[in-house]
């Protein structure tokens, strides 16, 4: 007699068709799993270096950290350190030190070209180990119209004027001052950025190094018929000039810009622009 199997339970068959199922999902879920790339892993950002120009005045360093706290808040993640040219610390040369062997982009807190742009920032970079690239200054931009107006809205510029009381008022813009004729150029777009949203006369005047001088200026606009005269502060942040340019106002003076939202998203902007485009780099 052959020998014969007893039959298989029905149990049994279950658990094998149950096993050969699962089997066979998990080897289709492995073939997809294969055709799956896997994920990408993007570089981490370059920092970001606020360069502020350096003053006496306590007052000015306050005003920068709050401003770099402020491009933190808005871009997490993204390192933002600071470096002074002159005057207080951290100098640029140490903070271009610590960063080592690594990129960054240098973004000037100043408002302008000028000598600052063009030498002094460039060459601190080229002796640091970091390999930088330098951001245009902050103006000219209608973002820093946008933060004057809002500055001389605070001070107490009115939303609405009547006609009488237009044609009497107009802006000083009071800046720094500079020899560079591109400083100066950049100045009067940021003056025309200014009167179109205000709807007068802005001119602007310098505190040093350039011509007219605030008071000139307000003179000036007070023999065109113009006696209501506010003055804008063109500073990034309190120090001397901003001082000596506010007392020379007959009206109303704005406070220095400072660490308006929109100079943060100005920041930002040429951060971003910067790392956007094929520009030659601040150092090797």
């Amino acid at each position: 007699m052959t020998a014969s199997h007893p039959p298989r339970s029905e149990s049994g068959i279950r658990l094998d068709s149950t096993a050969h199922l699962v089997n066979g999902i998990g080897s289709r879920l492995a073939g997809r799993l294969r055709l799956v790339s896997p994920p990408v892993r993007r570089p981490a950002p370059p920092p970001l270096v606020l360069v502020a120009h350096g003053s006496r005045d306590p007052r000015a360093a306050a005003t920068v950290r709050a401003l770099q706290d402020r491009v933190r808040a808005l871009r997490p993640g993204l390192p933002v350190h600071l470096g002074h040219i002159e005057l207080n610390e951290p100098l640029l040369p140490g903070t271009l030190a610590a960063l080592g062997d690594t990129e960054a982009v240098l973004v000037p807190l100043l408002l302008s070209r000028g000598y600052h742009t063009r030498q002094d920032i460039p060459g601190m970079a080229a002796t640091a180990r970091a390999h930088t690239r330098l951001a245009a200054p902050l103006g000219p931009h209608p973002l820093l119209a946008d933060t004057l107006y809002d500055r001389l809205a605070e001070a107490g510029w009115p939303a609405d004027m009547d006609e009488p009381t237009r044609r009497a008022s107009a802006v000083v813009l009071a800046a720094a001052g500079s020899r560079d004729p591109d400083s100066a150029t950049d100045t009067r777009r940021t003056a025309r950025l200014l009167a179109d949203r205000l709807g007068v006369p802005v001119v602007p005047a310098y505190a040093s190094a350039a011509a007219p001088a605030v008071p000139t200026a307000v003179r000036a606009l007070a023999a065109r018929g113009r006696p209501r005269v506010a003055i804008a502060s063109y500073f990034t942040a309190p120090g001397r000039f901003a001082t000596q340019c506010a007392e020379q106002a007959p009206w109303i003076v704005s406070a220095p810009m400072g660490a308006h939202p929109a100079m943060a998203r100005l920041i930002l902007h040429r951060y971003d622009q910067t790392r956007a485009t094929r520009a030659e780099p601040a150092s090797a």
